[in-house]
């Protein structure tokens, strides 16, 4: 038993040391594993530490390169730039110095000129003398030859000298007072110019700018339908029988009546405001409103001719010549309104006549019928000086106010001093600065030339040109004419356009023939 218990106890401690020895061993295993990761992971520190410390004296290297190509490439951009600065330098400096020296060659040139040239004015000085003390001699040797000959003393040959040149002054003195008597005839003429330009600013008027349309004001927009009414008859026959364009667009309240000829659109204006306050708009209605407004422009041009008589004081004017006068307030002449330049000319004409010692109302009344022909030189041949000096002849004004009326523009002769005094008065009243302006005279004048153009062919009743001289409305006798023959005659006109004028674009030629039945139910 004690056996057993020694056997015992030594097996426990054999175990105990066994298990002692493994427990060290193990610990030692344990710790020499942990020893050797720390190792190696030290070790792999360690490696990583020189790969980024490597990396680091690369990138450091390769920065420093970097920087020393930009400072490479900066100094030699510096470099090159103050090369190309010297060499400019150095080519101003060579140009320079090739300018210096041709100046200094010209200089040289010019000082071997100047020399030569003093040594030929000094030749030539010498030469003068030596002629100078020759032509002394001569002249003593004459003097004294001279005296010998005519047995005259000096101061008997200064004495008839002198008379010689006092005759010789007396035609200088004829001369000169020629002369001064032209410097006062300049001085008059400009005093007269100065009096004219009084008068011109005294009676000067401003120009009336025309226009060539005319704007009626519609109550509402529904009057605009009634006014071109079914199919556009309505506006067809006021176009027709006016003469004029009717403009129906997108404006409110507005229709717009266009026409080059400032009555005939004067006409069509007041008959559209009629028709618009009747309400009755109808072909037939319109003929009667157009024609009532005719009888109604009469009256106005009568009226304005009448005034303008007054004004300038003239009595026992021919009805005939009223009525013209009165038709020149719807003309214009570069703009300006050709009554009221007449009225201006017939002041000038006086004002200037009074001056003169001439019969100023004579010349007033010379000076308002000087353009009498403007109202009808678009209906009669010839300009507007000889259609004027016919009509005034007809109409039984004396020779003086039709030769002014024929000759304002022509050659003048001083055997009509009143044609003088009007040609004057006119070109005062055209000159003023403000009087005139071309652009419209010029614009009537291509539509006059479009209408007298149409009117040259047969069976041509009528022509109307409108929409600013685009567009030629012309209206043909039904009885003379058939459809083949209009056809025709348009082509005809619109070929004749282009041969006769020049104008911008094109012209639209309408050639209308209708026939109208009219009959009264009783």
């Amino acid at each position: 038993m004690a056996a057993d218990s020694s056997s015992s106890t030594t097996v426990t401690a054999i175990v105990f040391l066994v298990g002692v020895a493994l427990g060290a061993g193990a610990l030692y295993l344990i710790n020499y594993l942990q020893g050797r990761d720390a190792k190696s992971q030290s070790q792999r520190l360690l490696d990583q530490t020189k790969l980024d410390c490597e990396n680091l004296v690369k990138t450091a290297e390769l920065e420093k390169k970097e920087k020393l190509l930009q400072l490479q490439s900066k100094f030699d951009s510096e470099n090159q730039k103050q090369k190309d600065e010297l060499r400019k330098r150095e080519s101003e400096l060579d140009r320079k110095e090739a300018s210096i020296k041709q100046s200094s060659d010209d200089l040289r040139k010019q000082e071997k000129f100047v020399e030569n040239n003093q040594r030929k004015v000094a030749e030539r000085m010498e030469d003068v003398n030596r002629k100078s003390d020759q032509y002394n001699k001569l002249i003593q040797q004459a003097q004294s030859d001279l005296q010998r000959m005519t047995g005259m003393s000096i101061d008997e040959a200064k004495k008839q000298l002198l008379s010689v040149l006092e005759r010789d002054l007396q035609g200088e003195m004829g001369s000169v007072i020629l002369k001064h008597e032209k410097r006062v005839s300049e001085v008059a003429q400009q005093k007269a110019q100065d009096i004219l330009l009084t008068a011109m600013q005294r009676y000067a008027s401003a120009h009336t700018s025309e226009s060539t349309t005319s704007t009626v004001d519609i109550p509402n927009d529904d009057m605009k339908g009634r006014i071109i009414g079914r199919e556009g008859r309505n506006i067809r026959a006021f176009e027709k029988v006016s003469g004029c364009d009717l403009i129906i667009d997108d404006t409110p309240g507005v229709v717009i009546v266009s026409g080059f000829d400032p009555v005939r659109r004067e006409i069509a204006r007041s008959a559209m405001e009629k028709l618009v306050t009747d309400g009755r708009i109808h072909p037939t209605r319109i003929e009667e409103i157009v024609a009532a407004s005719e009888k109604q422009m009469e009256s106005f041009i009568r009226r304005k001719g009448e005034e303008a008589a007054q004004e300038v004081n003239i009595q026992g004017l021919h009805d005939r010549t009223i009525d013209m006068l009165g038709r020149l307030h719807f003309r214009t002449s570069y703009s300006q309104n050709v009554l009221r330049h007449s009225v201006e000319v017939a002041f000038l004409s006086g004002l200037m006549a009074e001056m003169i010692g001439l019969d100023p109302q004579l010349a007033r009344r010379a000076g308002l019928l000087h353009d009498i022909g403007k109202a009808a030189d678009h209906e009669l041949e010839g300009g507007h000086p000889k259609i004027g000096a016919d009509i005034l002849k007809r109409n039984g004004e004396n020779d003086i106010v039709v030769h002014a009326a024929l000759g304002h523009h022509d050659q003048l002769t001083t055997e009509y001093p009143y044609t003088l005094l009007v040609a004057t008065a006119d070109a005062c009243s055209a000159s003023r600065p403000g009087a005139r302006r071309e652009s419209l005279e010029r614009y009537i004048k291509r539509m006059e030339e479009l209408e007298s153009i149409a009117k040259n062919f047969q069976g041509v009743e009528q022509a109307f040109a409108i929409q600013a001289g685009r567009e030629l409305r012309v209206i043909v006798s039904s009885k003379n004419t058939d459809d083949s023959i209009a056809a025709k005659v348009c082509r005809d006109i619109a070929k004749a356009f282009e041969e006769q004028l020049t104008y911008p674009g094109e012209i639209k030629v309408t050639v209308v023939r209708e026939s109208r039945f009219t009959e009264v139910a009783r």
